[in-house]
């Protein structure tokens, strides 16, 4: 197989029909590495909107229990992409994540942003640092995609195409984004848990790059210095100079899901998808009454 005959397969499937093949492809075979980065910047950057920043504080789950927050999160998603949204593990996944955001009040607004960004920051990412740049097919399959999970969420109002998604997420951020003081301990609590991942010695190394890869609106919000020029540059170039490397080499052979990431490290043993995620009780901590709106069994039909 030649470096790019994938994306020759994808370009010959149906972007509405085979989304999940195509998100497959593209997730596990092209760029798993980008993907599992561009998705922690997406969910990094829903801090820096305060009612979500806020709400992610009072629960302690990203300040405290950090890895097991990041590990139960890539999980939950790992098992939609692997097995579908039809399957056991995928429905089971789907009602753990309803049931974890049913218990609190989480406005649809901030359902739909944050599924948003997952559409968006990993495009913008391959743009940026990806050995090739998602196809007009993948753009498709990957709305499409999100778009079937959000409905499995019980999320309303959904965009329908890649630029729809994108428009969402930058006015959303454009009006929302703000400081928060909870929102900044998340933040430089997750900040913290990816410097762990790597040996103390590179522990301010790789803060330093993170912060390098924020853009300045990220930055205001949660009030860190910008970076200079140089810090951005040598991060940014880095990862080029590592996306032409990868360009160069054949294509991979076997399907690498987010479950076989080093970065999960709380299940060595392994782990039931049921048994993934928090377990929120009313009224304890930050947990208040669920809110109404919300889909709970991850069975909603597909729009």
């Amino acid at each position: 197989m030649k470096r790019y005959d994938r994306l020759k397969e994808i370009r010959s499937l149906d972007p509405e029909r085979d989304f999940l093949r195509i998100y497959r492809i593209s997730v596990t075979l092209e760029f798993p590495w980008d993907v599992t980065r561009a998705l922690e910047l997406a969910l990094y950057r829903t801090y820096a909107v305060p009612s979500i920043g806020r709400l992610l504080a009072t629960t302690a789950e990203l300040t405290e229990r950090s890895q097991k927050r990041y590990d139960d999160t890539a999980l939950l998603l790992d098992a939609v992409v692997e097995h579908g949204f039809d399957s056991g593990e995928g429905r089971t996944a789907l009602r753990r994540i309803n049931a974890m955001h049913r218990g609190y009040d989480i406005s649809n607004d901030d359902m739909r942003y944050v599924l948003c960004t997952f559409v968006v920051i990993p495009k913008r990412w391959l743009d940026a640092y990806g050995w090739r740049r998602l196809s007009a097919h993948e753009r498709q399959a990957w709305a499409r995609y999100y778009r079937t999970l959000g409905t499995h969420m019980g999320i309303k109002d959904l965009p329908r195409t890649y630029e729809e998604f994108e428009g969402t997420l930058d006015a959303y951020e454009s009006a929302h984004f703000g400081w928060d003081e909870g929102a900044r301990r998340v933040s430089d609590a997750t900040l913290d848990l990816m410097a762990s991942w790597y040996p103390a010695p590179l522990a301010r190394l790789v803060r330093g790059a993170s912060l390098a890869l924020l853009d300045d609106a990220l930055l205001d919000a949660f009030r860190y210095r910008r970076p200079g020029a140089f810090a951005r540059g040598l991060t940014g170039g880095a990862l080029r100079l590592r996306a032409r490397g990868v360009r160069l080499l054949p294509p991979r052979s076997r399907p690498h899901y987010a479950r076989q990431n080093p970065e999960i490290k709380g299940y060595p043993d392994g782990y039931s998808v049921a048994a993934l995620g928090t377990f929120p009780v009313p009224g304890v901590r930050g947990c208040p009454v669920p809110h109404a709106g919300h889909v709970s069994d991850g069975d909603a039909s597909p729009r």
